[in-house]
């Protein structure tokens, strides 16, 4: 089996079958995400300890992409502390937009043929910038409370 076959496997295999979709009863963060573009729709919700993510799942519809995408993002965020969570979607991101996958992204990398396919990249990246935003609007509240 050809690597590229391998990878589109996983995306086949989380969007039939995402893991971690449902309500996540003791969030401590949840945040919104809308692709208007395409009318895919994500709640993330995550349950932090402090500066980390011990738990994360999500609710919401969408194309095969995203939802594979929302599945193996919540798989990656388990333990990771929020900084690393922000790399995490940083390197991401990079990748989706042509740049080859770094070592980190383990499994995400299977998304790395998405550059070539220009309206599916924001499918792609919906997970990750509604990630993105909650994880930095819960660090704008802590230190806001601290001053």
């Amino acid at each position: 089996m050809a690597f590229e076959e391998i990878y589109r496997e996983i995306v086949l295999e989380h969007s039939r079958k995402p893991r971690n979709k449902g309500v996540l009863e003791h969030a401590t963060l949840k945040q919104k995400g809308v692709n208007a573009s395409c009318g895919d729709e994500i709640e993330l919700q995550l349950l932090l300890e402090g500066d980390v993510i011990r738990e994360a799942k999500f609710t919401g519809v969408g194309c095969a992409i995203s939802q594979a995408s929302a599945s193996l993002m919540t798989l990656a965020l388990a333990g990771r502390k929020v900084s690393q969570a922000l790399e995490l979607a940083e390197d991401f991101s990079a990748m989706i937009h042509g740049e080859p996958p770094k070592v980190s992204l383990g499994d995400l990398a299977a998304f790395q043929g998405v550059a070539k396919l220009h309206a599916r990249v924001k499918c792609a990246t919906l997970p990750w910038q509604t990630l993105s935003v909650a994880l930095k609007r819960s660090g704008e509240e802590r230190n806001a409370t601290l001053e």
